[in-house]
């Protein structure tokens, strides 16, 4: 089952993204469970959130992932949205 997580990055945490990047990217490839992802961008091109589609088993395993992700460990995030989600193109 497919969700989508999407997130806001709190105002000014640039450099709390920047010193995670690292970490955030290496969960990603443990895991094995994200179809694609990438950051959301502001006006100015500046990353400010992201989105990332995640393919688990329920809701519940979509939710441990994104609250294990280490952006969301470091307190990155000012919303968060996960919501199940329907491939039909791509």
């Amino acid at each position: 089952m497919r969700f989508v997580l999407m997130t806001k990055d709190k105002p000014g945490a640039l450099q709390t993204r920047m010193d995670n990047r690292d970490a955030h990217l290496a969960y990603i490839a443990e895991t094995g469970v994200v179809e694609m992802a990438g950051p959301v961008l502001d006006e100015e091109g500046a990353m400010c959130g992201s989105l990332i589609v995640l393919e688990v088993a329920d809701k519940a395993a979509a939710q441990a992932w994104a609250d294990n992700d280490p952006y969301a460990k470091a307190g990155l995030f000012a919303d968060v949205r996960l919501q199940a989600w329907k491939k039909v193109i791509g």
